[in-house]
């Protein structure tokens, strides 16, 4: 090592492979001293200017800043924050091109200055020797230096290094055609570099620190040589001309011999390369307070009229800088960031200068043409001969033409320090550095995606086994735990206990009490592990119960089911219709032999009145035997159907009331009969006598059934649940409001009778005959009107009860069918009976009730009270027609 160091010091230096020898054209641009712009119009700031993750805005649109003042802060590893480069007002916050070749858009702060140029509060050290480690990296941090030489690699990384270094080494080479910023800052600012180097020393501690300059900057040697006489571990060495000597692995092998290993970097062989930008930049951060807000930068080119370096605050725009020094544009005109070798077209010259910007060249045709169309490789190996980085140009760009990744690394792609000396000695013109430019940008986007790839699968991996783990837990939870295993304590006291039992003497009162002992220890065994799980035979016996009382249920149903006849209502009624049809054509043929014969026949009334009683008594009788059968049928229905019990005990004591109100409604009939009759001629007495005795069977016959009536509507209402009182008490209202609104029509009826027999009692005495006639037809009208209401109302009844059954109860449903079909067998021997009395009124009523049934079958949704009112209604029309009838007869 001290044997390196004696031949640094001698100034020997070490070649590298490669290189060429493009010419300078530096003397257009150094010649003058560095100037500064006045303020432009607006800067635009991008927020990211370096190599790593941009800072965190800060500011906002519309806010008042000052110079210096920081707009982001870190965030992030290699994140450095940016500053403001004047004062003003922040005018946006938006997308704007960025200084790529690509200009693609990114986030930038649109500054309009105000002209003060105020700086913001600065914070200078004096002694930077007494600041510590960490505290000079926060500085260097904090005010946003970056690498302003090449990349921009956040200094502050570099001087934080956890590598020894060695050897320190000044980027001062500048090899570049057209650039001379850092050989002007070099004559100029020599001091403030050296200060930089040494805060540089002081932070990373080298061996020997070593400025490299190309000898074709003589006055630039001689400015560094003086400011750094003073420090013996500074050495200024100078480099010969070659392009590119100023790369970092070119200027390693250059000044120590040392090659730095492919995919490596300087501090793997312990040395540290820093541009003399960054170092004077390092300076005025801790000496002055100032963040990075500008920098020098050569603006020449054929088209430009005043040559040379300016000091440009960063986010000035590319126009503002040509303006001020004299742009001439060409047609076709193109505008280079960087030099001629390694700098790229700007698609416009409205994107802000960045720190790591170093030149601006504006040249015309003939100073740059521009390339030829691209032909065939000749291989001529001349793009190998010149690679300074020991390369095959022309594999990596078939490689790189194919899309062959992997051979790409295998190649070294990323060696490649993309100089353009290949491109520059191509003859056939390939635009080699394009290829791996784009090459890289693939390579990286594809790790960038298989290390998303890959986290993803860890990231699932891993969640994979969190369910796995959640799922095996709660399986665990739900298996029964394991007693808990005896501790050996308990064991041996277990022994110790059998022991004693063994070597006491045998007795039987003590293998009694072992064997009840042992008895009772396996009953309460066998009790804690019945405990372990529930006993269900209960619930089993249960559930097997319901389960049979339900199947039972089910047959019976099916059975009672095939018992009952839905066709007997049907039939009942065509049977009413047809024995109405049957009886208005016996009536009409008796109507005309009465007319003919009605002063001789009088035996043959009077043998009909008697045949009549005989009929109605039988019917009596019949009509009694059927309802104790109806009794005995509803007395073995079951408990369980109180509810359609109680409500057929109301409908009994509706009809017992309507039965009695009609018998005093026959008495008075009957009297007036006997009044009419009393007052008719003489000759018509016998014909009075068997209408008497008509009217009186009749009554009779009535009064038996109301008793008949009564006396079921008593039997059916002690068989009534006592728990169902509250029902038949609102079923008994219902029945007596109907039984009243019933009364209200026979009332009505009986006026309207009072009025007809005054009509007849007011006859001229002439007309006797006619009046005894008129006085027995008003008599036939009245009894047929009461036997077609009171038959309209038992149909209804019957009706209402057969369609009240429910269809799930089978057993209740063929009772009030066998009731009903009584009720329709009584029905037709009273209109049997009525039909030997020959009356036209009775014909019509019959006939009338006919009517009736049919339309209460037609309109089953119609009530009882409205079917009750239409046939008072009826009668009453029948009547009035028929006597209008028989008085236009008579005239």
């Amino acid at each position: 090592m001290e044997k390196l160091i004696a031949q640094i010091k001698q100034g020997k230096v070490w070649p590298f492979p490669g290189g060429i020898h493009p010419p300078g054209q530096k003397t257009i641009s150094n010649s003058q001293a560095i100037a500064r712009l006045p303020l432009p119009d607006k800067l635009v700031v991008p927020l990211k200017q370096h190599i790593g993750a941009n800072g965190q805005l800060i500011v906002e649109k519309g806010q008042q800043v000052l110079k210096g003042q920081a707009l982001t802060k870190p965030v992030a590893n290699w994140s450095v924050p940016i500053h403001a480069p004047t004062s003003g007002t922040i005018t946006d916050i938006c997308q704007m091109p960025s200084a790529h070749p690509s200009a693609l858009p990114e986030l930038c702060v649109i500054i309009e200055p105000d002209g003060q140029d105020s700086w913001c509060a600065l914070a200078p050290v004096t002694t930077p020797s007494q600041l510590s480690h960490e505290q000079l990296i926060d500085i260097i941090h904090d005010r946003g230096i970056a690498g302003m030489g090449g990349a921009g690699f956040p200094t502050y990384i570099k001087a934080d290094s956890r590598k020894a270094i060695e050897y320190f080494i000044v980027n001062a080479v500048e090899c570049e055609p057209y650039i001379t910023a850092d050989d002007v800052l070099m004559r100029e600012h020599a001091a403030g570099i050296i200060a930089g180097i040494e805060i540089m020393q002081q932070l990373l501690t080298p061996t020997l620190t070593i400025v490299g300059i190309e000898d074709n900057k003589p006055e630039a040697i001689a400015a560094m040589q003086a400011a750094a006489e003073y420090n013996d571990k500074i050495i200024i060495q100078t480099v010969p001309t070659v392009y590119p000597s100023g790369g970092e692995k070119q200027l390693i092998k250059l000044l120590t011999n040392k090659e730095v290993p492919s995919g490596g970097i300087p501090a793997d062989i312990g040395v540290l390369v820093q541009n003399v930008g960054t170092l004077f930049a390092v300076h005025q951060a801790v000496y002055e307070g100032k963040p990075l807000i500008e920098r020098v930068i050569t603006v020449t080119g054929n088209t430009i009229h005043n040559p040379g370096n300016v000091w440009a605050l960063l986010g000035t725009e590319i126009k503002h800088l040509l303006d001020c020094q004299g742009f001439s544009p060409v047609p076709q005109q193109r505008v280079v960031m960087g030099g001629p070798m390694m700098g790229f077209t700007l698609p416009t010259v409205r994107i802000g200068v960045v720190k790591t910007t170093n030149c601006i060249l504006a040249p015309d045709h003939d100073e740059l043409a521009e390339p030829g169309p691209e032909k065939a490789c000749i291989r001529c190996s001349a793009c190998a001969d010149a690679c300074p980085a020991s390369l095959l140009p022309q594999q990596l760009q078939w490689f790189a033409k194919s899309k062959e990744y992997d051979k790409l690394k295998e190649h070294n792609l990323f060696d490649c320090i993309e100089c353009g000396a290949c491109a520059y000695v191509c003859p056939s013109e390939i635009p080699l550095v394009q290829y791996y430019r784009v090459a890289k940008v693939e390579i990286k986007e594809q790790q960038a995606e298989q290390v998303k790839a890959e986290r993803a699968k860890e990231r699932f991996e891993l969640r994979k086994q969190r369910l796995e783990r959640e799922q095996e837990a709660r399986q665990n939870r739900h298996k029964r735990k394991p007693a808990a295993e005896k501790s050996a304590d308990e064991k041996q006291k277990i022994a110790d206990a059998l022991a004693r039992v063994k070597n006491k003497p045998a007795k039987d009162d003590d293998k009694s009490a072992v064997a009840a002992a042992i008895a009772r220890a396996k009953a309460k065994k066998q009790n804690q592990e019945a405990t372990l799980e529930p006993d269900n035979s209960d619930v089993a016996l249960e559930r097997a119960a319901r389960k049979e009382q339900a199947r039972k249920y089910k047959e019976q149903k099916a059975a009672s089911s095939t018992a009952v006849d839905p066709d007997d209502k049907k039939s009942a009624v065509a049977a009413a219709i047809a024995r109405a049809k049957a009886k208005k054509a016996a009536a009409s043929e008796d109507e005309s032999d009465n007319t003919t014969a009605a002063p001789t026949d009088d035996k043959k009334a009077a043998v009909a009145a008697a045949i009549a009683r005989a009929k109605a008594k039988k019917a009596a009788q019949a009509a009694s035997v059927e309802k104790d059968n109806s009794e005995s049928e509803v007395a073995t229905a079951s408990p369980a159907d109180d509810k359609k019990a109680a409500v057929a005990a109301a409908i009994a004591r509706a009809k017992a009331k309507k039965a009695a109100q009609a018998e005093p409604a026959a008495s008075v009939e009957n009297d007036n009969s006997k009044s009419e009759v009393a007052t008719a001629s003489p000759a018509d007495d016998k014909k009075a006598a068997v209408a008497a005795a008509i009217a009186r069977a009749k009554a009779k016959k009535a009064a038996q059934a109301a008793s008949v009536e009564n006396d079921n509507s008593k039997s059916e209402v002690a068989t009534a649940s006592p728990a169902d009182d509250k029902k038949a008490a609102v079923a008994a209202a219902i029945a007596r409001a109907k039984a009243k609104k019933a009364a209200k029509a026979e009332q009505a009826a009986s006026v309207e009778n009072d009025n007809s027999e005054s009509e007849i009692t007011t006859a001229s005495p002439a007309d006797d005959k006619k009046a005894a006639v008129a006085v027995a037809a008003a008599i036939a009208r009245a009894k047929a009107k009461k036997a077609a209401q009171a038959a309209s109302v038992e149909n209804d009844n019957s009706e209402s009860e057969v369609t009240t059954a429910l269809p799930a109860d089978d057993k209740k449903a063929a009772v009030a069918a066998a009731i009903a079909r009584a009720k329709a067998k009584k029905a037709a021997q009273a209109e049997q009976a009525a039909s030997e009395e020959n009356d036209d009124a009775e014909n019509e009523t019959s006939a009338t009730a006919i009517n009736e049934a049919e339309i209460a079958e037609d309109k089953p949704e119609q009530t009882a009270q409205d079917k009750k009112k239409a046939a008072v209604a009826a009668a009453i029309a029948r009547a009035k027609a028929k006597k209008l009838q028989q008085e236009g007869s008579d005239k």
